[in-house]
């Protein structure tokens, strides 16, 4: 298996601790990793080094082998510009395909996500993996709800299949786009939905399949890609002119046959501040501090630094973060539009401090 890890992103919502020339995978979110390495960590047992690729913007190829110095360089493939998901996963299953062929089973993972049970999830990913090389088909590991979550996508699940390795294999029905709480609930209770993780599993030739017939614009990139042996020539010319499009939409929701491996490893794709209530620890108060902090009767907020005390009296449900030349104050129900600070900044001409 060939596992293709996605670091591409900008993570907009953690500004200010992310910015462009350090974004959100290269953060130690979840401990004393960065979310890419930890990415990189959690797969090891099950994928060798040198079977892992990243794909990434071209500004961070040096600082994706500076923190994964054992992934030989030429695993790292940089983007002129992004194109969304699609034509990262376009160029992955042409790089896959030129060095392993047609028939290697690829994983496409996010690299900024975190999953509390490990060993649970190499699991699903190894079973997901039998499904792929087994049957030919696109595989997408979704996620148990735990919540009424409106921020994300679901699956709705379709028929149940023979099992995999102890893992339950469904057909899916149909991709979900965010619901709004009352039907999020539904979903909840309902049993018949899971989240949609952005976690997929597919020979190469399969997901080439799908391309070719849904996205016809990357095929001829994907050839070039493929037979070239100048990659970087080739992604300057054709990467620009690609559509930018994500592989959900632009694949995933047209398959014509899709298979989801539930998976219960205590996941979250720390989407933005507010994630770090979920994975902790919490004092007595409520508040999850990373960095220096005094709170004095201050409740349920998340409070982060680099270096300079954060102090706080009398307050609740804030988000409260300081990093380097910046600090940023929201309410934690806010946490999805701290983006719209990235927006503004950019608007007023305050590149340095993007």
């Amino acid at each position: 298996m060939i596992a293709v890890i996605m670091a591409g992103g900008s993570g907009t919502r953690f500004w200010p601790a992310s910015r462009r020339a350090e974004p959100k995978q290269f953060l130690k979110l979840t401990g004393d990793r960065s979310l890419l390495q930890a990415t990189v960590d959690r797969i090891a047992p099950l994928v060798p080094i040198d079977r892992v690729i990243v794909v990434t913007n071209a500004r961070f190829v040096d600082r994706v082998a500076e923190d994964l110095p054992d992934l030989p360089r030429e695993n790292i493939l940089g983007e002129p510009v992004g194109r969304n998901t699609a034509p990262c996963v376009a160029l992955a299953t042409a790089w896959t395909e030129s060095r392993f062929g047609p028939d290697e089973v690829m994983a496409v993972l996010p690299a900024d996500h975190y999953i509390g049970d490990e060993a649970g999830y190499r699991s699903v990913l190894a079973a997901a993996e039998s499904v792929a090389a087994r049957d030919g088909g696109l595989v997408t590991i979704g996620i148990k709800p735990t919540r009424p979550e409106t921020g994300y996508g679901y699956l709705e699940l379709g028929d149940e299949e023979s099992a995999m390795q102890g893992h339950a294999v469904r057909r899916v029905a149909r991709f979900v786009e965010k619901p709004d709480r009352e039907r999020a609930m539904e979903y909840m209770k309902g049993g018949n939905h899971l989240w949609n993780s952005g976690m997929f599993v597919w020979k190469a030739a399969s997901i080439r399949t799908e391309i070719e017939r849904q996205i016809p614009d990357l095929v001829a990139g994907m050839n070039a890609f493929r037979d070239t042996r100048d990659l970087t020539a080739e992604l300057a010319r054709r990467y620009p002119a690609f559509p930018s499009v994500s592989i959900d939409y632009g694949v995933m929701e047209g398959a014509a046959a899709v298979r989801a491996i539930p998976g219960d490893f205590a996941w979250n794709d720390v989407g933005s501040w507010e994630a770090l209530r979920d994975l902790g620890p919490l004092d007595e108060a409520g508040n999850v501090v990373r960095g220096d902090a005094v709170l004095v009767e201050s409740h349920d907020c998340v409070v982060a630094g680099d270096g300079k005390l954060i102090a706080a009296v009398g307050v609740r449900d804030l988000i409260i973060v300081q990093s380097g030349d910046a600090i940023l104050v929201c309410p934690r129900d806010r946490a999805q539009d701290v983006r719209l600070i990235v927006d503004r900044l950019a608007e007023s001409g305050r590149d340095g401090i993007l």
